[in-house]
């Protein structure tokens, strides 16, 4: 579930659609759950074989840890990537605001902590452009994700948080663990495909 303060518009001809923030959104405020109305399409589902459908959910679906295609009901779908992005998603299951959002402004993400499954070249006019986000991008760049997803994490106790009730009881006690004692922090990592089962 997107945050509420947000609506679906035309970026441009290139990108299509995104997702912009109607009020301030500042940072530490949750910008994303994953909730149980998402569409949860596992690797063997029969629509994965259709080409039409397939290219849907391969377009508007991130894969979990699990390898399960998430698509989300509503505009979360529309949320696109950019190097300079101003949410992230977390080790708890969630995106935060890494920074305040001004009103108007695209709610942008790092499609590199998306377990892609191949290369997809980027074409921005940011500076900081990778020209590319590959499925070794989480690996690479963790560390630095972690310290902004735990500076971001810091502040998530002092806004608004309409969407903090869609976190389930282990989450909420887990990540008021860690901005109490420290300990305990959920790294981006844990979002990698697990390859191993």
């Amino acid at each position: 579930m997107i945050h509420p303060h947000t609506e679906l518009r035309q970026v441009n001809k290139t990108k299509g659609r995104g997702i912009f923030a109607t009020k301030g959104i500042p940072i530490g405020t949750i910008t994303y759950v994953k909730d149980p109305l998402e569409i949860e399409i596992a690797p063997d589902d029969p629509r994965m074989e259709h080409p039409e459908l397939s290219t849907i959910i391969e377009t508007y679906s991130y894969m979990d840890e699990d390898g399960v295609r998430i698509l989300s009901w509503d505009n979360a779908k529309y949320v696109n990537h950019c190097c300079c992005c101003n949410t992230m998603s977390t080790g708890y299951g969630f995106e935060i605001a890494i920074r305040n959002i001004a009103a108007g402004e695209e709610i942008t993400d790092e499609y590199g902590m998306f377990n892609i499954e191949y290369a997809m070249e980027l074409s921005c006019d940011k500076s900081n452009c990778r020209k590319t986000v590959s499925d070794h991008d989480l690996d690479v760049h963790y560390r630095e994700w972690d310290q902004i997803v735990c500076n971001s994490l810091q502040h998530l106790n002092n806004v608004e948080q309409p969407l903090l009730s869609f976190l389930d009881n282990d989450t909420r006690n887990a990540l008021q663990q860690f901005l109490d004692t420290g300990e305990g922090y959920q790294s981006v990592l844990n979002l990698r495909l697990n390859k191993d089962e």
